[in-house]
């Protein structure tokens, strides 16, 4: 058996258009319909928006890979940078940082040419302690000599589902890429680019560790070319997390393949219209926020109240586990439990918070619905 690296043709992809012509057109018409409806979100709201998919795309992107986020901490990173409020929030971890940073240039910075030192760089910053858990790793440049294999199963069993390309041709191989990313730009349908350019950076798998984290990060660049904005309003590594086995699977099919990436391309083209239609529970998320803060914004608070607030505001709808109690508004807030029995008294008489069932300390509380 030949990986899809070791044919000649290698890397003349091929693919049926008369397969994706739907599968595109279906994508872009979900595009066009979340698009029309961000633009009646005002620039405060716009921005809002863009923080949680932010969130959502670092967190998932990170989860793929097996490596949990502190949402907390991810959303004080994306928010300062955002230049939104992190109170209440702890600080963001260097990890969080370096995840945000790549994800952000990636977007926002579009525009800028492609190359090795901007990628060895993306590499550097999602592991500033130069390790990977407990293993040190290669950063910041290209991997070594060591053969780079995808693996499972245990100890004395494992499977092979696939081998990159040897060290000795990384360089070159790279230089190919670079070449591909800039002259494709324009030329191959926005949609059909970006699904490429992901299978032909992590078929290469340059680097030691953060391979797939990069190649969600390209694809995000690729669709901001593409649509000519920098913000995603959608997370497309959500959906991949959400169906992680059949991505792996379909990338194994078309690796082991010999050039044609048709059925990669319809996977990854359905992927997005899904991601798509599940960011309309983000944004609506964001529309609840305005909603609650358009009917108590003139309403007499004080600094720990909204503080509180907005933790439960981020948490949804359910998300606050437990409730709020005492003994959580102490620990956010640094209050005495008399003031924050006060407090939230106060914000259950305003009719902002609603008593869960429970009486005594075993009371809790929730966002009452707007």
């Amino acid at each position: 058996m030949l990986y899809i690296w070791q044919h000649k043709s290698w890397p003349g992809f091929r693919w049926r258009d008369d397969r994706l012509i739907d599968a595109v057109g279906k994508t872009r018409f979900s595009q066009g319909q979340l698009l029309s409806k961000v633009q009646g979100l005002g620039m405060s709201l716009n921005r809002e928006a863009r923080a949680e998919i932010l969130i959502e795309e670092a967190v998932k992107t990170s989860s793929i890979e097996g490596q949990e986020l502190d949402r907390d901490s991810v959303r004080s990173s994306v928010a300062r940078r955002l230049g939104l409020s992190t109170a209440g929030l702890p600080p963001a971890n260097r990890h969080a940082d370096g995840l945000v940073e790549v994800l952000l240039d990636a977007a926002t910075h579009y525009e800028k040419p492609l190359t090795a030192e901007r990628l060895k760089s993306w590499q550097a910053a999602l592991f500033p302690t130069g390790y990977s858990g407990l293993r040190h790793i290669r950063t910041g440049e290209w991997r070594g000599t060591e053969p780079m294999q995808v693996i499972s199963g245990p100890v004395g069993r494992e499977r092979v589902h696939f081998e990159a390309p040897p060290a000795d041709r990384i360089e070159k191989e790279m230089e190919h890429f670079f070449s591909w990313w800039t002259e494709s730009a324009g030329k191959i349908e926005g949609l059909l680019r970006a699904g490429i350019g992901h299978f032909y950076f992590i078929t290469i798998h340059p680097f030691e560790d953060g391979n797939g984290r990069i190649a969600r990060a390209l694809t995000d660049m690729a669709l901001a070319q593409d649509e000519r904005l920098v913000t995603r309003f959608y997370s497309l590594a959500n959906r991949i997390m959400a169906e992680r086995e059949m991505y792996y699977d379909i990338l194994e099919q078309t690796q082991k393949g010999d050039g044609d990436i048709t059925e990669w391309l319809l996977w990854f083209l359905g992927c997005m219209e899904r991601a798509i239609g599940y960011s309309e529970t983000l944004v609506a998320g964001v529309l609840a926020k305005a909603a609650f803060w358009q009917r108590y914004g003139q309403t007499s608070l004080s600094d720990n109240q909204r503080k509180v607030i907005s933790r439960l505001l981020d948490a949804g709808p359910g998300g606050f586990e437990g409730g709020l109690t005492t003994r959580k508004y102490v620990s956010m807030t640094r209050v005495s439990r008399a003031t924050a029995y006060r407090e939230m008294a106060d914000l259950v008489s305003k009719g902002i918070l609603a008593a869960n069932q429970g009486k005594g300390r075993n009371i809790s509380y929730n966002l009452a619905k707007i």
